[in-house]
């Protein structure tokens, strides 16, 4: 599951890559303040999401059924959000915008998954009000909620 693009994001801590499909990779991002938290970024180097091709707009509305689902099955996830904030992250310098999406399960009630409870406690509200609260995870519960998300994928 490694790509030539992925490596670059890898130098940056964007998180571990669970699965990809033809265009695009599913990356567990390493806040998991709301479980099951993802980066779906486009497998080439993009600034615009305007420039995406009718192939690329099939296979991210195809991924985003598939993970949506994935995540609802394992951690009883409520709803979900979507945001493409092309400015919060560079490759290069001079910096470059690339084109990825953030996935964020929101949870009405707080789920406990591997004896850790997570809360949601925007739950209602944009997550950006709760920024200043973030959730590392231990090596071994990170490769726990990705082998439970890879379960469901079925990518």
């Amino acid at each position: 599951m490694e790509c030539e693009y992925f490596e670059k994001l890898k130098d940056k801590d964007f998180g571990d890559l669970i699965g990809e499909t033809k265009y695009w990779l599913i990356i567990l991002a390493p806040d998991q303040r709301n479980l099951g938290t993802c980066v779906v970024a486009l497998k080439r180097e993009e600034t615009e999401l305007s420039s995406l091709n009718p192939d690329e707009w099939a296979d991210l509305l195809n991924t985003v059924q598939k993970l949506e689902h994935a995540v609802k099955k394992a951690f009883k996830a409520t709803m979900f959000n979507w945001a493409c904030l092309m400015n919060s992250c560079y490759l290069h310098d001079p910096p470059t915008p690339f084109l990825h999406w953030h996935f964020i399960p929101r949870y009405k009630s707080p789920f406990v998954f591997q004896g850790k409870k997570f809360e949601d406690p925007c739950f209602g509200m944009s997550t950006m009000y709760d920024r200043e609260r973030s959730f590392k995870l231990s090596e071994e519960l990170k490769n726990k909620i990705k082998v439970e998300i890879i379960k469901y994928l079925e990518i």
